[in-house]
Parts: structure tokens; sequence; C-alpha cells
């Protein structure tokens, strides 16, 4: 890792800068050095794409991790600016490649890791369950699914939603929210008086929140939905874990706290991860003690959170499991995530001008099915201690998206896999590429079978998510998930199109 001698800690601090404003679309001088750079809400596409940038100008492959280990853009160009004496090498970090190029997972005993403060215990087990509640605790409203399941809640209650916003002051929390709800074509002036921020942190004790406002919160909130966590594929579990595991526990302590919460826990069917659980099929109460196989950061967070809330159930708070897959856009807008993986697989694809020929299922569900199920069956007192999935009952194969692109006008090939992963080495050079920046997902191997992440989608690795039970108890309340056709697709693609996410140039 060859380092040139002439950049100095400076100069890498204010290219550094330069490139986060630019991506995050900000100017300079709002840029902290000293803030982590995680409080910037970047997903793992924008941290690999500044990881990319870096690249360029050091003349090295960088680690991701670097972006764990050093958090400040202060830490990480001083880091990168130092040099072993007498050489020109940069030294070794932690988490670095192994010697056969590929990424070394941290070894990890997941059910060591799920150990609930024994203290957080509900003060009574026969709690009344509102099901008309007043006030509501949500966590993740600056991300996409809170933000519907906010305008969901604001829709079918009467009640005050308090958000958890990492945020400097009140009015900077306002702000943060109502531009989250802009960007996906929510906003409400008149919603504002019932969406109130709580300046706080998800990865600090008692979530961050001054101590008479966690007191006032634990003495009036009715129901918690839990919807908030770190989602970053290139981070390890121990980078993600006090926001995702040890922020779950404190969100567990606050139910506990005065008087009992139910708490509404959005989790994710990456729990199902492991490879004992391949080809077979998976119901909604199925235990899930396996964790071998699980070696992407987030999912290992996320089975250790999940096994937290089942935990707290047994000792007597109201739970509720919500299990969505990828999420997808509004079926009635087309509005989405466009930094989603799929997304960002479609412009990349587009770019090459061919999609690998694999065995893949759409069984992505809308975001607004999502959100209307998870608040329909969180109210529902028959629902406490379940979990559910809210899996497209209905999938449908990836070749059906790629008809729909060519009928766009796009000129799209199908290739053999190894012939795709060898565009993607020799041709997507650039982080123009949205691909460029998921090198390390596509092309590295990731555990002892020598799997991609692409191979860990393939239906022969996957499990069979069964969503019938959650179809049963969604039966009666007109929530039905649209189908994966033509006019979905085309909502979907319009919007993409639209909004200059993808140029039919």
């Amino acid at each position: 890792m060859i380092l040139d001698k002439t950049l100095t800690a400076e100069q890498i601090q204010d290219f550094l800068v330069t490139n986060l404003a630019e991506l995050l679309k900000i100017k300079k001088t709002e840029i902290d050095v000293n803030e982590n750079l995680e409080n910037y809400g970047l997903d793992s596409s924008q941290a690999m794409m500044i990881v990319s940038k870096l690249e360029q100008l050091l003349k090295f492959k960088a680690n991701p991790v670097l972006l764990w280990h050093y958090p400040t853009i202060a830490s990480l160009a001083q880091r990168l600016a130092e040099e072993v004496p007498g050489t020109t090498q940069v030294k070794d970090v932690e988490a670095k490649p192994s010697s056969a190029g590929n990424i070394a997972p941290p070894v990890l005993d997941l059910a060591a890791e799920a150990v609930l403060d024994p203290t957080i215990q509900p003060p009574t087990k026969s709690a009344v369950f509102v099901t008309q509640p007043k006030n509501i605790f949500l966590t993740g409203g600056t991300g996409y699914l809170g933000a519907f399941i906010i305008k969901e809640l604001l829709e079918k209650t009467q009640a005050t939603v308090y958000c958890l916003v990492r945020a400097a002051n009140f009015a900077e929390g306002q702000t943060k929210l109502q531009k989250n709800f802009q960007q996906y074509a929510l906003w409400d002036e008149a919603d504002s008086p019932r969406v109130i921020p709580v300046i706080g942190d998800l990865s600090q004790p008692y979530l961050g929140i001054a101590p008479e406002e966690y007191q006032n919160l634990a003495a009036n909130i009715d129901h918690i939905y839990h919807s908030g966590a770190s989602l970053n594929y290139v981070y390890p579990y121990s980078a993600m874990k006090a926001a995702n595991v040890l922020g779950t526990q404190e969100v567990l302590r606050l139910a506990c706290q005065t008087k009992v919460k139910p708490v509404h826990y959005v989790s994710s069917v990456a729990v199902f991860e492991s490879a004992a659980y391949r080809g077979k099929l998976v119901q909604e109460q199925d235990e899930f003690n396996d964790w071998s196989g699980i070696f992407l950061g987030y999912s290992q967070t996320k089975w250790v959170a999940e096994k937290l809330v089942k935990i707290a159930g047994d000792r007597g708070l109201p739970i509720t499991i919500h299990r969505p897959p990828l999420i997808a856009g509004d079926s009635k807008t087309g509005v989405c995530n466009t930094h989603d993986f799929i997304n960002l697989m479609t412009k990349g694809c587009l770019q090459m001008g061919c999609f690998p020929d694999v065995d893949y299922m759409l069984d992505m569900s809308p975001v607004d099915y999502v959100s209307k199920a998870i608040v329909y069956l969180s109210l529902q007192e028959k629902s406490v201690g379940k979990a559910f999935h809210l899996q497209h009952p209905q999938p449908v194969s990836l070749k059906s998206l790629v008809d729909l692109i060519r009928s766009f006008g796009f000129d799209l090939e199908i290739v053999p896999y190894e012939k795709w992963q060898n565009e993607l080495v020799t041709k997507v050079n650039s982080p123009d590429n949205p691909l460029y920046t998921l090198h390390p997902f596509l092309l590295e191997h990731w555990s002892d079978e020598r799997l991609t992440i692409p191979d860990l989608y393939l239906e022969a690795n996957r499990p069979i998510i069964s969503c019938q039970a959650t179809q049963d108890a969604l039966a009666g309340s007109s929530i039905v998930c649209p189908p994966i056709d033509s006019e979905l697709l085309m909502t979907y693609t319009s919007y993409l199109i639209q909004t200059g996410f993808l140029s039919l140039v």
C-alpha cells in the first residue's frame, strides 16, 4: 500500500471534506472534521464511494473497515498520512483483508452476545393493552420505513408520535424529520404538531435522552415502535453493536420503566440467513437458534437484537416482531429509497448493458404495504408475543424486471454470471457506476464456502420464508400486498426515470 509522500494529513482531510460535501449536497463549511461520519447518515454505498475516492487519491486499495476504526475525517486523514518509519507503507489496521484477498469475518458467538440486562423487567405482568394510544415513541423516524410508519400511525390513531432523533437541538430535530418526510412525498404541515422530535442517540445509555424527558416518556408513552438501526454492509458487528444491539436493549429498558409499554420491533428476515435454514420452510413462530453462516455484521446484529426482544417477551413484556424483506417503493407513487440494493444494482447493470443470468426471485414488499401491516398488526392485542413475516406472498423472477426495463427502450442483455462478474472487474472501474462502490459485496468471498453476496440470494441458498400466518392475521383488514406485476414495476421504473435516477440517454 504505497502512499504518495507529498500528501499531508491536511490535504487528505480537505479531500475528504470536499467529497463528503459533494456526496451529501451540502456546503464544505457544514462538515465538522471531528464529527463521527456515521452522524452524516452515510449508507453502505455512500461509504464505499468515499473509500473509492480515497483509492484514487492514495493509489492503493483501502479497506472499507477503516471508516469504523477511524470514524472521523480528522482521525482517518491522520491515519492515512502516517508512514512506518523508514518506509513508505501505511501501517496495518485491524480487520485487514486475509492473505487470500478475502475479507475475514470475525469469529463471534452470537448466542453469547444475546444477554439482556437482568434489571430490565416489566413492573407488572398484567399490563392493560392500549388499543387507542395517545402517545407513541418511535425510533428510526429519519429513515425510509420509519417515515411511512409515522404517516400510517398519524392516519390510523389520534396519537402524538415522539421520534428519537440525533440532532443538536429541538429545531434541528424538527428539520430532519420534515426533510425526511418531504424526501418521500409524505409531508403535510397539518401533521407537524403531532410529530415531536426527542433529542437522543440510539447508541447511548438511556437512548441519550435528557433525564427529565426520559422520565416523562416512561410515564406517558403507550406504545413503542423500534424501527431504528444502523444499516451498513461494510461495517463489522462490533461497529453496529452499540446502535443495533445495545440500542434495542435501551428501548426495552424504556418499555419497562414506570409502566409497561408494548414494543413493536422491526426485525429482518436476515435472522434466518444461517446455512442451517437453506432450502427449508421457515414459519413466523419458528425458533432461530442457529447463527452459523451469518457473516454480515448487520445481519448478526439483527439476530442478536431480536433474541433480546424475545427474552424481554419471556419476562412478560408485550412484544410483536415484524420481519420485512427488502423493502420496495410506494406501490402508488413509486417513491423509493434509491440507495437500496435493487435500485443500485439496476442502475449499475444498465450502465454495463447487461444483467447476470441468475436464479433470483423478487420478493420485495412495497413500503406502504409493510408500514400498514406493521401498524395494523401492532394494535391488535391478539398479536402480542407473535412474529410476522412481511415477505411478498407471490414473488416473481428477476427476469420480469429485466423484461420491463427493456420495454422502456433500454438496451440490456442477460449474460452468464461468470461473464457478468468479469465485466464488473474489467469495465466497472469508476465510482460513476454504483456497482463500483459495491465491489466488496459482489466479488469478495465472505465465508468458508467462498460465497459472494449474489450467491447468498440464489434460490438454492435461501430459506423459504412463509408468510401464511401473517396473511391470515391481516384477513379482513383490507391490507393486501400488491402483486409484483407489470403495473407495479412500471410505477417504480417511471419514478426512477422521472427523478433522473435512471436515464434513457
